[in-house]
């Protein structure tokens, strides 16, 4: 439930986040100048207003998306102790007796006889 509640959020922040870099001035005007022109004759704000509002609701809204995205992570029902689903099956499908003890395996390792060689 509360996993549900911050995805909403992060896609919400997500699309907010979009929009505000989309409304950013670029190398020239952006569509920040046309807004501040636009908004009550262009005298109650100013196009640098307008990309300083922009900058720091940017930084805001990506403080925001990395703080959810953490908390998110510990907001994951995990269910089991720990085991992923491909280990759970691995374990469900395993014969345990198809398994030898080490003591009992042979070595791998080729056992080279002792030669004496004399001089």
């Amino acid at each position: 439930m509360l996993y549900g509640i911050i995805v909403a959020v992060i896609t919400l922040i997500c699309f907010l986040l979009i929009v505000v870099v989309l409304l950013q001035p670029g190398q020239k005007e952006g569509l920040s100048g046309g807004l501040a022109a636009g908004m009550a004759g262009g005298a109650s704000m100013g196009a640098r207003r307008t990309a300083d509002l922009l900058s720091k609701t940017t930084s805001i809204l990506a403080a925001l998306f990395l703080g959810l995205s953490v908390l998110a992570n510990f907001a994951i029902d995990r269910g089991d102790g720990g085991q992923s689903t491909i280990q759970q099956s691995a374990m469900e499908n395993v014969d345990p007796s198809e398994f030898s003890v080490p003591s009992q395996t042979q070595s791998a390792v080729p056992q080279q006889e002792d030669l004496d060689i004399e001089e």
